[in-house]
């Protein structure tokens, strides 16, 4: 028995804001000082870092299991299954609900309840819980629901990955710019086709790394704001991340008895244009290969960093045909892969 991918959704939330939007923003460094040079080379060297060019934030009156719900709203219909035959509804995502009048975050009930709610299911025995994995939350999510089907114990469950990180930001904070918002759902189910999830890796380091993202105090102390913030050492990520994602996908890869040659498209979380690119680059080297054309769909450049979602929305589009020239045939090989806050490193070979 396989356990394959038989729908999927996501939702881009409809508030745009582009580059220029930061113009006038006041940003400061991590030791309270401002920054010194104007945004308009601020701008320009996040852009020449992360590829983004602009991201979307979610309306004040949508939270993120709201967005969670619109997405697996999506693909529950393009699976074209009873949603009430869901055995799992698995929700990944970080900071929980956070409203746009509001700092605090909101867990109770957990999302994936909240979500089930929203979608009506009746039925008890769908059991949904969220998990807190960092931005490879939603890969861990499809990990799980695959242990699940091919145990027995489900035959169907709903895998969500949703965020809003525009509301966990300081506004101070070149960071900021990075982030952004969305949700992406699969539906996966079993299956006696000779596809689906061949492989998978998950790691946890949690020594040095532990803290290389964590929450902080703002970097204006005169802000007047207690609250905290997700913060970054991107230095450190950066490094981490070219040292053990390569070495995670090609773990999983030879575990999957694929060749490196077989891959069609790696699907990679959206955390920084170069950093992505140069996560590929590593990889490829590990098999004394260049990188191959088009291997690597992106979407960060106009949808931003949104976490756990980044991997399922971009798989949805290109899915969908929405994302030239990428686009996948039956039989393709892919793999999903992504990094984060643990710090979490997971992998996935899928025969699409």
């Amino acid at each position: 028995m396989n356990v394959k991918i038989t729908g999927t959704g996501s939702y881009i939330p409809k508030v745009l804001k582009k580059n220029d939007d930061f113009a006038n923003h006041e940003f400061y460094n991590t030791d309270g000082s401002k920054v010194g040079s104007d945004n308009v080379s601020v701008i320009s060297k996040l852009k020449e870092i992360t590829g983004i060019n602009e991201r979307r934030y979610a309306s004040d009156n949508l939270n993120s299991s709201d967005l969670g719900y619109l997405a697996a709203e999506k693909a529950i219909a393009d699976s074209g299954i009873d949603k009430e035959t869901i055995d799992y509804i698995i929700l990944a995502h970080n900071f929980g609900d956070v409203k746009s009048t509001s700092d605090q975050s909101d867990m109770l009930p957990c999302l994936a309840a909240r979500v089930k709610h929203l979608l009506k299911i009746q039925n008890p025995k769908c059991v949904a819980y969220d998990i807190l994995f960092g931005c490879p939350g939603w890969v861990e999510g499809m990990i799980q629901a695959n242990s699940f089907i091919k145990s027995g114990i489900a035959k169907k469950c709903l895998v969500i990955g949703s965020e809003t990180l525009s509301r966990v930001v300081d506004k101070f904070d070149r960071d900021s710019m990075i982030y952004a918002d969305g949700a992406g759902a699969t539906i996966l189910e079993s299956s006696n086709e000779d596809i689906g999830i061949i492989a998978h890796e998950s790691a946890s380091f949690t020594n040095d790394e532990i803290y290389y993202l964590y929450f902080g105090e703002s970097y204006n102390s005169n802000s007047g704001n207690d609250s905290r913030f997700i913060k970054m050492h991107g230095r450190k990520i950066y490094e981490f991340a070219l040292t053990n994602v390569p070495a995670a996908m090609k773990s999983c890869l030879d575990k999957s008895g694929h060749k490196i040659e077989d891959l069609k498209k790696i699907f990679i979380h959206q955390a920084n244009e170069k950093m992505d690119e140069g996560i590929i680059k590593r990889f490829y080297r590990l098999y004394k290969m260049q990188v191959p054309e088009n291997i690597m769909p992106m979407s960060i450049y106009k949808l931003g960093n949104s976490s756990v979602a980044t991997i399922p929305t971009l798989y949805d589009i290109v899915k969908k045909g929405e994302l030239k020239p990428h686009n996948l045939t039956k039989g393709d090989i892919i793999m999903f892969a992504s990094v984060g806050a643990g710090m979490h490193v997971n992998a996935i070979v899928y025969q699409y």
